[in-house]
């Protein structure tokens, strides 16, 4: 934490300092300026920034092992299970949120379209490791990241949103299912203590463009503060968790 406050014309020459170098992907300094704001409201001394963050494209993002420590000073911890190029997993912990595994594999990636680019390619176990990170923190303790996602992410988000967006109409009515019924594979969406089914999809490819959709439009929904897109992700990503697990697994 940092108690002294550092002046605003302070702040600008090192804003125009670490764009110039272009060192972190930061090349604007402007959004340097701004990332410094945030970081000495919160009690960071501004410029942690170009440690903690890259820009890509304009958009912040925390570095997974920035956004671990975070987490950690928080009084959060993780135990790793599992720590491979194919599979990583991690148990998360915190007193105010609880406990969760957390895996991610690298079939999961295929499949959902992830592992095509070289980082994927040539550093899956990093990758992986940061999928994890992000969302057994946002899962457990969001608090301390409300609002961030990882390089990681905000790399595959791009090429995520260049696909169109898949209106998925809500069927009528449907009956709570707890596994695979006859007429597909259910979506399923929060439902007070619970779950319900959203509606079924067809094959395991259709399942995946239906959940990519919905958390597209739930991390899109500007109606949302970023603490409830971020709430609202996670809740639907866990009800749905099981599932993604099952179809990862062929």
């Amino acid at each position: 934490m940092s108690n002294e406050l550092v002046p605003f014309q302070d702040q600008e020459r090192m804003a125009n300092a670490i764009a110039k170098s272009g060192l972190f992907g930061m090349k604007d300094p402007v959004a340097v300026l701004a990332l410094m704001a945030v970081a000495q409201a919160e009690g960071r001394h501004p410029a942690s920034v170009a440690k903690d963050y890259h820009l890509i494209q304009g958009r912040p993002a925390l570095k997974a092992d920035a956004m671990l420590a975070r987490f950690q000073k928080a009084g959060g911890t993780v135990q790793w299970t599992k720590y491979t190029d194919d599979v990583v997993t991690g148990m998360f912990s915190h007193p105010q949120g609880g406990s969760l595994e957390v895996s991610w594999t690298l079939a999961q990636a295929k499949a959902i379209g992830l592992a095509t680019k070289d980082n994927w390619r040539l550093y899956p176990r990093a990758m992986l490791r940061a999928r994890v990170i992000s969302e057994g923190i946002r899962s457990v303790y969001p608090g301390v990241i409300v609002g961030e996602y990882t390089p990681e992410e905000v790399g595959d988000f791009r090429e995520v949103q260049a696909t169109p967006i898949i209106d998925v109409p809500p069927p009528p009515q449907m009956e709570l299912a707890a596994e695979v019924e006859e007429d597909g594979i259910p979506i399923y969406v929060p439902d007070g203590d619970g779950q319900r089914v959203y509606a079924y999809a067809a094959d395991s490819d259709d399942w995946m463009k239906h959940y990519q959709n919905m958390i597209l439009q739930i991390e899109s929904a500007k109606k949302l503060s970023e603490a409830e897109r971020a709430e609202k992700s996670s809740a639907f990503r866990i009800v749905n968790k099981e599932i993604l697990e099952t179809l990862g697994q062929f």
